[in-house]
């Protein structure tokens, strides 16, 4: 079950689709500062939600919900896992949306870098055997900086997601790529540099894959935490203005 919460009011209307593990403070961040009304979306086995059915982690079955939550939204955000969700969307109904932003695309027309994807099995095996540790080790080695409570708290919510981290760590989420080339939405793609999980060329692929396209990306492997004033002008300018029609 998809949670949707609303902040504000009015338009433009924003649907933001968080990452995987991503705590109730880290899934609100790319709504900062965007004028109008903001849905943020709480993910099963994140949070307050309920756990997700054993056979819940497609990215098919996770687009399913989002699209039932846009409810004529036509812009929306998406970050890592919340960018597959959203580009396997516009893959099977390219013109659902007038302006997407992917946020650090981990994975499109081809499944995660190696590198990448063994990461993820690694704390997706951690996760699956209780090892909070050996998760918190590799949750902290991918954090900037000093930041206690955000890798515990982020550890805590991967505790409740070994199934959801094996699936992405091998899945694809637009097997045909043609698909993108029929989007009408503008398309913003935030990337990262030197992030494992989200790998720039990730974000490379995206921009050429889709037609209307920009890319931004930051020399900071964690632009979310490092980044904020900036990626919230950057969002805002894109999003801040209602669609027309």
């Amino acid at each position: 079950m998809v949670i949707a919460r609303a902040y504000g009011s009015g338009d433009p209307r924003t649907l933001i689709v968080p990452g995987l593990g991503a705590t109730a403070g880290e899934a609100r961040i790319p709504a900062s500062g965007l004028s109008g009304t903001r849905i943020v979306l709480t993910l099963p086995s994140h949070a307050d939600a309920p756990d997700a059915p054993l056979d819940y982690w497609h990215y098919s079955t996770i687009a399913a919900d989002v699209r039932a939550a846009l409810d004529g939204t036509r812009q929306a955000i998406g970050v890592s896992l919340g960018a597959a969700a959203l580009s396997n969307l516009v893959s099977t109904e390219p013109g659902v949306l007038d302006r997407l932003v992917l946020m650090l695309p981990a994975a499109l027309s081809q499944p995660r870098p190696t590198a990448s994807a063994q990461h993820v099995l690694e704390m997706s095996t951690a996760a699956l055997q209780g090892d909070r540790a050996r998760l918190h080790a590799l949750v902290a080695a991918d954090a900037p900086g000093d930041l206690t409570d955000y890798v515990n708290e982020r550890t805590d919510a991967l505790l409740r997601l070994g199934p959801a981290l094996a699936a992405v760590a091998t899945q694809i989420p637009v097997p045909d790529p043609l698909a993108l080339t029929h989007v009408s939405a503008e398309v913003l793609i935030v990337a990262a540099t030197g992030d494992l999980l989200h790998p720039v060329e990730v974000a490379r692929e995206a921009a050429s894959a889709f037609p209307k396209s920009t890319m931004v990306q930051f020399d900071s492997p964690a632009p979310l935490a490092t980044h904020r004033r900036e990626l919230r002008s950057l969002l805002s300018d894109f999003l801040g203005v209602p669609s027309a029609g």
